[in-house]
């Protein structure tokens, strides 16, 4: 008999009760998926990707030049962090990953994207937080103030439905400005949002950046049947 369902990991975090799990999704063909959970909120499924995946196309195009250095907030099962070595252009992709059994999952390969990026020598994980970096020295541990090509965050749910309340100064006039200093010239922030993109947080990225846009990302959600949506914000110096 086949199982449906199981538990690869769980873990109590500072965040509350983390849950790595596996199943066979036997309402779209009984394809694997992967599903991770914190506390009663689902927060990611291998099911639903093209949103991760988009965040790292959509920002990288806009850049231009070689020997790319990256920042990837946020590693969930990897689709962000996997998109961006699809490049040939990276020369480092720092990885920003506040849950320490997050990192593991990939370490150990218990996830889709675990081996890609643990065997990539050019991906490098950073156990730490992300907007505690943002507010300091930056996101390179060995050079302070360091500035990258390209900043890509996915974290929050959106940029006012927060995992926590701690987040909320990021995404404020003032933290945009902190995180913009922190890019080259010619460098590119993209932030992924679970809902469209929204004026008002628009209107702070324009008050900051010097090019500022929001993409919808179509995808198709058999579970209900219909087409889904999520946001890319996308902004350049």
């Amino acid at each position: 008999m086949r199982v449906n369902f199981e538990e690869l990991d769980y873990q109590r975090t500072a965040l509350g009760e983390l849950i790595l799990r596996r199943r066979s999704a036997l309402e779209v063909d009984g394809r694997e998926i992967f599903e991770v959970k914190l506390n009663d909120e689902f927060l990611m499924s291998s099911l639903f990707h093209e949103g991760e995946v988009a965040l790292a196309d959509l920002g990288l195009a806009e850049l231009t030049g070689e020997d790319w250095d990256v920042v990837v907030g946020g590693l969930g099962l990897g689709y962000t962090a996997a998109a961006v070595l699809k490049y040939d252009r990276i020369a480092r992709m720092i990885v920003v990953e506040a849950l320490a059994p997050v990192i593991d999952w990939h370490q150990r390969e218990l996830v889709p994207n675990g081996t890609l990026l643990s065997k990539d020598y050019r991906c490098r994980y950073y156990h730490e937080d992300f907007f505690a970096l943002a507010r300091g020295e930056g996101f390179d541990p060995d050079a302070p103030g360091h500035s990258f090509d390209a900043i890509l965050l996915d974290i929050d749910h959106t940029p006012d439905y927060l995992l926590k309340p701690s987040h909320a100064d990021l995404y404020s006039e003032e933290g945009m400005m902190r995180l913009r200093a922190f890019l080259k010239p010619g460098g590119v922030f993209g932030l992924w949002s679970n809902d469209e993109p929204d004026m008002g947080f628009l209107n702070i990225l324009s008050s900051v950046f010097d090019q500022a846009d929001g993409h919808v990302v179509e995808f198709p959600n058999p579970i209900q049947g219909k087409t889904a949506t999520n946001g890319v914000y996308i902004a350049k110096v």
